[in-house]
């Protein structure tokens, strides 16, 4: 999907004034609110929005303890670990990946005893062969998409219309 300037400024401004709205960011760009709808609209359609919802502490929700758990899976199997997967509640994130595992996840934990437990829990799946646990000890770069959006918009076509 080709995103134009505008499109970019339009992604910029929702990261940055996420419960701002759509007259508000036409009012900011310059632009017909229609406008901006329909970028919105064609964006989201595209895939490149993905959501609005609020983005929220697994810390600030008792759970500070981070872990990435690689999975190896009997082959055959990866659909049904990863459904099973996502049936616990404190693994937050799963991925298809390359190398050593196969799957890898996001965990979350209240402390190293409930982290023990939930990697118990993966271990003892139908399908599991065997898992490596690493912790996060300190977060250095938060998720971030804005860099990204500033990148892609200096490519981008100045003038294109949606």
């Amino acid at each position: 999907m080709a995103v134009d300037a505008l499109d970019a400024r339009i992604l910029r401004l929702m990261l940055e004034q996420p419960r701002t709205s759509v007259r508000e960011y036409a009012r900011i760009l310059g632009v017909a609110r229609g406008t901006v709808q329909a970028r919105l609209d064609r964006l989201e359609r595209e895939g490149v929005v993905t959501g609005f919802g609020p983005r929220l502490s697994a810390a600030a929700l008792g759970h500070p303890v981070l872990a990435f758990v690689h999975i190896e899976v009997t082959q055959g199997h990866l659909d049904d670990v990863g459904d099973r997967l996502a049936a616990v509640p404190e693994i937050v994130e799963v991925f298809s990946t390359t190398g050593e595992g196969d799957l890898l996840t996001r965990c979350v934990a209240r402390d190293n005893t409930h982290l023990e437990d939930v990697v118990q829990k993966i271990i003892r799946m139908p399908g599991v062969v065997r898992t490596r646990t690493e912790v996060a000890m300190r977060e250095r770069v938060a998720h971030r998409m804005l860099p990204l959006v500033e990148s892609v918009g200096r490519q981008a076509v100045p003038g294109r219309t949606g």
